[in-house]
């Protein structure tokens, strides 16, 4: 069921109703948020929510246990829910690659050895739940939070459908307490929602998909050169920005028509200056999550600064493989901490740039970490990248560079605005005349692109 999709406008405006008819009651509303989340992630394959339901059941009651435990036994306890998690994580998700990398290792060595043929199908969301449910146990564990003794409300905070299966990955301290109160939805929130909601609406499907068809035609084509490469990485750039963020804005948008408060999971990451702050800016849950769950535990920067590259560097792969189990996410999360790596002891001889030097070298080191990530596997990202000196003219180049100006222009204007006006939901608080223009147009555009087919949202793969 996609956001993009007429199946959950339907579905929303029957909840919704019924979830404003129980207004006055918070186990009803709990109830019916549990409900309706699980029929929603039913909805992908009925045959993983009990994946789901188990999983959070367990995490519940190890939290309630590692609170009370202290010593060895926490340690263990937490251990449990780690192995178990990431258990079913790396089952679902890396068993083959795993068994297929070792086949590949054999045959390398002059071992014969034929390849299992694992068809493991991924549970959608599960890199997100998994992740949030064990953040939950983790914080518990340091004493960050208390554990929640009301099932329901936990089994809710973690299949909470607006951000079930592509995040942002909220942490318990954040977002478990709004379920522990009646929420009063306000005009304001309506109006904010619904800014959001038109908002990432008009990225995925004004700007991404158009921009992923453009992707799909560079990185598909037999002889690369410099004007495909170029375009395939730019379009496919604006790509994952306008559909994650733009589904990260809808998580919210629907949320906060609900009372809910998400957190921002993008602000402006191809504004940035300089790579650690485009982290900052991009898939912000994930970075706080493994800052907090890996880097820290690893010694963070406590430790020396060679120490502290060490630590960024192991945490960016990590980070690349919980993308998928693919050589090319590695080697582009592997990128990413060579890069920061490099920052680091820049940074300790006191290296600086001017801005627009910082900009384009940030945005330069992303766009080969795009080509990287996009690319179906290493040979053909190696194969790009030696292209990108073939200087040789394309047919479609001039159209495909006027597509793609056409289509993120104006994404870029909106953004460039927010930027301005320090805030996401400036559109929101227009006077009624501009509002109504501003998202006329944006609905306008929307239905220009629509697709009979809605398309589907990026992250649902990892």
């Amino acid at each position: 069921m996609l956001f993009n999709s007429g199946t959950f406008a339907l579905f929303f405006a029957a909840f919704a109703g019924l979830y404003w008819l129980v207004r006055n009651s918070l186990l009803q509303r709990n109830l019916l948020i549990l409900g309706a989340s699980w029929l929603f992630y039913g909805w992908w394959d009925w045959r993983f929510l009990g994946l789901l339901i188990a999983s959070s059941l367990l995490d519940h009651h190890l939290g309630m246990a590692v609170e009370q435990a202290s010593g060895i036994r926490r340690r263990r306890l937490v251990q449990l829910s780690v192995v178990v998690n990431l258990g079913l994580l790396g089952f679902f998700k890396y068993a083959g690659f795993f068994a297929d990398s070792f086949a590949r290792l054999l045959q390398s060595l002059g071992i014969p050895a034929d390849r299992p043929t694992l068809d493991i199908v991924l549970p959608v969301g599960i890199s997100f739940y998994t992740f949030q449910s064990l953040g939950y146990v983790t914080d518990i564990a340091n004493g960050r939070i208390k554990a929640c003794r009301d099932r329901v409300q936990f089994l809710a905070f973690v299949a909470f459908f607006p951000q079930l299966v592509a995040g942002p990955i909220e942490r318990a301290a954040r977002l478990l307490p709004q379920f522990q109160t009646v929420r009063t939805v306000s005009l304001n929130d309506l109006r904010v929602g619904l800014w959001w909601m038109v908002l990432g609406l008009f990225r995925k499907v004004a700007v991404a998909d158009p921009c992923g068809s453009l992707a799909e035609i560079a990185f598909q084509q037999p002889h690369h050169t410099t004007a495909s490469v170029l375009l395939g990485v730019a379009a496919f750039s604006f790509q994952i920005y306008g559909d994650f963020a733009g589904y990260s804005d809808m998580a919210r948008g629907l949320a906060r028509m609900l009372g809910f408060d998400l957190m921002e999971n993008f602000t402006l990451p191809y504004f940035a200056t300089n790579l650690r702050e485009f982290w900052r800016r991009w898939h912000i849950s994930l970075s706080e999550w493994l800052r907090d769950n890996i880097y820290i535990p690893l010694g963070g920067n406590r430790l020396g600064n060679s120490r502290t590259a060490v630590n960024l560097g192991i945490t960016l792969v990590l980070g690349g493989f919980w993308h998928g189990a693919s050589w090319h996410f590695v080697a582009w999360g592997a990128w990413h901490g060579l890069a920061l790596m490099g920052l680091h002891f820049l940074g300790i001889r006191g290296w600086s740039a001017p801005a627009l030097l910082g900009w384009v070298a940030t945005q330069s080191v992303v766009a080969v970490g795009w080509l990287l990530f996009r690319a179906p596997d290493m040979t053909t990202a190696w194969s790009m990248l030696r292209a990108l000196p073939r200087w040789e003219s394309v047919a479609w180049a001039g159209t495909g560079l006027g597509y793609l100006l056409w289509f993120v222009v104006p994404m870029l204007v909106l953004d460039g605005i927010q930027r301005r006006r320090g805030s996401a939901d400036w559109g929101s608080h227009l006077a009624p005349w501009p509002r109504a223009l501003l998202l006329g147009a944006l609905i306008y555009a929307i239905a220009l692109a629509w697709s009979r087919k809605p398309a589907s949202f990026l992250y649902f793969q990892f």
